[in-house]
């Protein structure tokens, strides 16, 4: 009789483990796969192969969701990142530039450590730019994380992340792959040589990509933007305000061949993801921090408002979605966190201000009705100009038809664009009696988002 209840307890332990066993094998996988400086169009889905060639990145487009109005946090490195791996907006962790600055993991949790009390097992390999010690797992959650950080390491993340899939286990994984490509095109405009590998001289500029359609400055340009624009080139960083036209057509030929080097890099990412035979169940989410103006009104690199800097790729694959593109706007730095925790089945506190994308992506259910999407930024890289040397912090806002922003420095501080019918946002619609109305619209909702956000810098801007 003992005997035959101890086999009952062992059936039952049994059916317990292997119930526990498929309820997590029932979870996705998550992949999360990062470039740094990519900006939203430049890939051959969307430019063609004329002048670039993206066949990696192209496929996750073709076979998943492409989001054609995803905007960055802040466009700079760690402010948008700690965004991403938060949840939170960079006001509310006061992170607005690249400094070291480390946030209460208990306050501000990382998607790391969410996802590891779920039980997921964690990977992040790559270019780091966290606000979390990497030394610390207790404070960032991931428990795989090899020493390999930034410039260089491009080429050895694939093997890393090759070996993170190739563990055998049963829980699901959350494996984050960052690359730091195509950001050397920082150092080659420097005339540095490339962290991540040469690629080669440029050709003749007749036979570079063309010049961006809004190379020159926009009509009417705020004297805060002309400023900065000069005091960003004035800087050892940004040493572009000498750049021919000829110059400018061979740096974005480099840019190209940079990101044609990560879509390589990629693809070996997701070619292991396939022998590792996970791919029917992971969810791979694919974007990048902030994107590079590329000459776009004579600025280089990223931290302004602009299009090429603030709008990223976000693309979204997994099994059984529709293969389409939306232009529903995407606040990517609040969006990412409740999307996937929504897909593993793990709560979201209230106070996360993000809208999970779930519904949407697998019913084509319109996700929380959404007018704008918020991008911070704080200008401090530049140099002195004219004994002058100001440090402007701002605010964007992006709606259906319209892109407003405003900072706390210069005379001018406000812009306006109608980005429906100006894509390149060529003239500023600021001071134009047939947009009041629009601009009046656009400082009534930045208030309420800041009211609603807790936001106290707009207030003291927005009369």
């Amino acid at each position: 009789m003992k005997v035959n209840n101890g086999i009952k307890v062992l059936k039952l332990i049994f059916l317990i483990v292997w119930s526990m066993r498929l309820v997590a094998q029932e979870k996705p996988n998550i992949l999360i796969i990062m470039t740094d400086e990519l900006s939203a169009e430049s890939m051959s889905f969307n430019l063609g192969n004329q002048y670039i060639n993206t066949p990696n990145i192209d496929q996750l487009a073709k076979s998943g969701v492409v989001f054609s109005n995803a905007y960055c946090a802040n466009p700079l490195c760690v402010p948008s990142r700690s965004s991403i791996f938060t949840g939170r907006y960079p006001h509310e962790m006061g992170i607005q530039s690249n400094d070291e600055k480390k946030v209460d993991p208990t306050k501000f949790p990382s998607l790391g450590s969410i996802f590891k009390n779920a039980g997921y097992a964690t990977g992040y390999v790559g270019k780091w730019h966290l606000p979390y010690d990497r030394k610390a797992q207790e404070t960032h959650g991931f428990d795989y994380l090899p020493n390999t950080t930034g410039n260089g390491h491009d080429s050895i993340s694939p093997i890393l992340a090759s070996d993170f899939l190739k563990i055998k286990r049963d829980n699901p994984f959350l494996l984050v792959v960052s690359f730091m490509n195509p950001h050397n095109i920082c150092q080659w405009a420097r005339g540095e040589k490339l962290p991540d590998g040469a690629i080669g001289n440029p050709p003749p500029a007749d036979q570079c990509p063309p010049l961006r359609p809004n190379a020159r400055p926009s009509v009417n340009e705020s004297d805060i933007m002309k400023f900065m624009r000069a005091s960003m080139q004035n800087s050892d960083a940004f040493p572009v305000g000498a750049f021919t036209e000829e110059k400018w057509r061979q740096y974005i030929w480099s840019y190209y061949r940079l990101i044609e080097k990560v879509d390589a890099e990629i693809g070996r990412v997701l070619q292991s993801l396939k022998e590792a035979g996970k791919d029917n169940n992971t969810i791979i989410v694919f974007t990048s921090d902030h994107g590079d103006m590329q000459g776009a009104h004579l600025w280089n690199q990223k931290t302004v408002f602009y299009e090429e800097a603030a709008k990223v790729p976000f693309i979204i694959n997994y099994q059984g979605l529709k293969p389409r593109k939306s232009n529903y706007l995407v606040q990517s730095g609040t969006d990412i966190l409740p999307t996937l925790s929504d897909f593993a089945g793990i709560p979201v506190p209230a106070q996360y201000p993000g809208n999970s994308l779930k519904q949407y992506l697998q019913k084509d259910i319109a996700p929380t009705k959404r007018d704008y999407v918020i991008v911070s930024d704080h200008l401090i890289q530049g140099a002195g100009v004219d004994g002058k040397n100001v440090k402007p912090e701002g605010r964007m806002l992006r709606n259906a038809q319209y892109k407003y922003w405003i900072y706390d420095e210069g005379k001018e501080r406000e812009s306006l664009f109608d980005v429906k019918n100006d894509r390149g946002e060529m003239v500023n619609l600021v001071n134009d009696p047939k947009h009041a109305k629009a601009l009046q619209q656009c400082r009534s909702q930045l208030m309420d988002w800041a009211k609603k956000n807790n936001d106290p810098y707009l207030t003291k801007l927005i009369k």
